[in-house]
């Protein structure tokens, strides 16, 4: 198809899962927020040359007639199910990638990258996607980042909005009276989550009764929190954010950093703090009990050892 002659770019935001991870691969619940100011951006504009996509921050460029329709690329595949889906043959276009959201520290990056894709291309056609079908074509690229995902994180993202979660449900977008000030600090380990995944995967299959107790307690949990945020009770969704981090290093994907980090964000008053995500790695989350409190927690992290500290105060209404 030949290339229109304009450009479009698009971008879509990373993510937090306040609590559920992991158990939420085997059917339990799980809250998400998006975090709106850490976004990839995909752009597309006219070329004389085949449907390229480029990636300049990680070297990568490649031609989309060049690779199978299931390649083991993530961002080809991506595309080629958005083209799919809008009927549309690759245009003469270079798509390219850029993005603020760190790599391997579990806030949703991959996801992010290939919502965007398909709000780019979707856009360059004329077409607009709803979030169910920009969540099920990034869910493509999750497959070959993560083995065996959830769908939660393109799920958040491509929604951008707080979800309530369960695997193979609607996503319920979740509102809540109370503003939630978190601070999300990266221990600077890059874990890939399919590392993760896998390790919780074979547990479960050496010894199922106890992993899936541990995953009933934490599906407890998460209600309870839900129960917590609707009622404006931080304290008590701080508590329940301790106890979640606790069954998730008895799921074994804690890391020292991330309970070195827990441990000093909770000596600095934070109510709750926990890992977030993958784990072995990646960031965890720290709830502080208001902007100028969590101010001083995200230096207290600094401090600790944190490579990136990000301040996540925000109102979780739809």
């Amino acid at each position: 198809m030949d290339a229109p002659g304009f450009i479009v770019e698009r971008s879509a935001c990373a993510k937090v899962i306040l609590c559920g991870e992991h158990a939420v691969v085997y059917g339990r619940p799980a809250i998400a927020l998006p975090l709106p100011e850490l976004r990839a951006f995909a752009r597309v504009q006219p070329s004389s040359d085949a449907f390229r996509i480029i990636a300049p921050d990680i070297g990568l460029s490649l031609y989309l007639a060049q690779r199978p329709r299931q390649a083991h690329d993530p961002l080809a595949r991506v595309a080629w199910a958005a083209l799919d889906l809008l009927g549309a043959s690759p245009p003469r276009a270079t798509l390219t990638i850029r993005s603020n959201i760190p790599i391997g520290a579990n806030l949703g990056s991959g996801a992010a990258v290939s919502v965007a894709i398909v709000r780019a291309l979707a856009a360059w056609f004329g077409h607009e996607l709803s979030p169910a079908e920009v969540s099920a074509l990034a869910y493509e690229g999750e497959l070959l980042y993560h083995g065996s995902p959830s769908g939660i994180d393109n799920t958040v993202i491509a929604y951008e909005q707080p979800v309530w979660f369960v695997r193979g449900q609607p996503p319920e977008v979740f509102s809540a009276p109370a503003d939630l000030p978190l601070v999300v600090a990266d221990t600077g380990v890059v874990t890939p989550t399919y590392i993760s995944v896998g390790a919780v995967r074979a547990g479960w299959e050496r010894d199922r009764a106890r992993y899936e107790a541990l995953f009933d307690a934490i599906a407890a949990l998460v209600s309870a929190a839900r129960r917590a945020i609707e009622s404006a009770d931080l304290a008590q969704l701080g508590q329940l954010m301790n106890q979640n981090h606790a069954y998730l290093q008895q799921l074994d994907v804690s890391s020292p950093e991330l309970d070195a980090l827990c441990l000093t964000a909770r000596a600095a008053g934070a109510l709750g703090a926990k890992m977030s995500g993958g784990g072995r790695g990646g960031n965890m989350i720290a709830l502080a009990r208001d902007a100028a409190h969590a101010e001083q927690l995200a230096q207290a992290l600094r401090d600790a050892g944190s490579v990136r500290v990000h301040l996540a105060f925000r109102k979780q209404a739809a």
